[in-house]
């Protein structure tokens, strides 16, 4: 049996943002509405973590959601390209993924979820989309394409992987890899452990109640999107709040790396890691890298907070050694 290995660029697939961002808008509103329906009925966690999808080994889902004594999961199958739902009693029922608006999306999942008794009414404006069209009005939004979402599911699990194996060099607090359908971007954020100044809020279709408890804490956030958001093309982003006087003039790599003023974070291009001779280990030196710029310049106490990247069935040492290597 082959032992597992370090993915390369055909491991990574093309998922040039132009040609598929009708279907990715249209996914968004989708995602955005299966969200709502766990948001309505699960209890508030700290930083909103209540309410991520997850990477999958066949797409995206919400986890078991509580209704009453019963739980329920809702999942984005991007391989057979179907909705599922299923409960903790032993119901499934499938939805296809196929071209319909945004308004018959809503539908057909509050039909289904009333077939399983299963009763929820979401707030129905879009979150994080200026000028946004009710669910149930939404006529105009409708394309998917089932290569394009599979490509994108593909992306997804890699960029999860190597996320999620950065995730263990630090011992501080810090979320899980999860996928904010507010903001299309898969996330993961580490904390100092000091609280932050009040955030302003203002962010669209979100209360700022919701949005300064999201940023109650220091915070080194990195992500990816698959385009939009003020970028035509997909990439990486690295972020701190608050943000340093001196975070955007500190050295970031990989040399395809930079920080834009635009946005006020550091982006690396998608295909600067798609293409590169070692995927995993270029993107990992720019979460590295960006981490340390946000840590440095807000002075975190990294001696507390850092361990070594995990290994299989190896415990974490407790030495006190802090180490870090792509």
């Amino acid at each position: 049996m082959d032992s597992p290995s370090a993915s390369t660029s055909r491991d990574w697939p093309d998922i040039p943002y132009p040609e598929w961002k009708d279907t990715a808008a249209t996914l968004q509103l989708w995602m955005q509405i299966v969200g709502k329906v766990r948001l309505a009925l699960t209890p508030w966690l700290n930083h909103s973590w209540q309410v991520p999808l997850y990477v999958t080994s066949r797409g995206l889902d919400t986890s078991p959601i509580p209704y009453g004594a019963r739980t329920f999961d809702i999942a984005f199958d991007f391989q057979d390209h179907v909705l599922t739902i299923a409960t903790s009693e032993g119901s499934r029922r499938e939805l296809k993924l196929e071209p319909q608006t945004v308004a018959d999306f809503q539908a057909r999942l509050m039909e289904t979820l009333g077939s399983l008794n299963i009763a929820v009414n979401i707030y129905e404006i879009p979150s994080e989309i200026p000028n946004a069209i009710p669910f149930r009005d939404d006529r105009i939004h409708r394309a998917y394409d089932r290569d394009a979402a599979h490509r994108f599911w593909r992306a997804l699990v890699q960029v999860d992987r190597v996320f999620k194996l950065f995730r263990t060099g630090f011992i501080g607090k810090c979320s899980p890899v999860h996928f904010f359908w507010g903001s299309f971007d898969l996330a993961v954020t580490r904390f100092s452990g000091r609280r932050a100044p009040l955030h302003p809020g203002g962010v669209p279709g979100v209360s700022d109640d919701v949005t300064r408890e999201a940023y109650s804490h220091e915070v080194s956030s990195a992500g990816f999107w698959p385009g939009g958001n003020g970028i035509d093309y997909p990439a990486f982003y690295s972020y701190a709040y608050p943000t340093p006087d001196d975070f955007k003039r500190q050295p970031v790599e990989p040399d395809a790396a930079f920080f834009s003023e635009a946005l006020g974070e550091f982006l690396l291009p998608y295909d600067a890691v798609r293409t590169a001779a070692a995927p995993d280990s270029t993107l990992l030196v720019f979460l590295q890298s960006s981490y340390e710029a946000a840590a440095t310049t807000a002075r975190w106490d990294r001696e507390a907070l850092e361990c070594p990247l995990g290994q299989p069935g190896v415990p974490r040492p407790l030495d006190g050694r802090r180490h870090w290597a792509a």
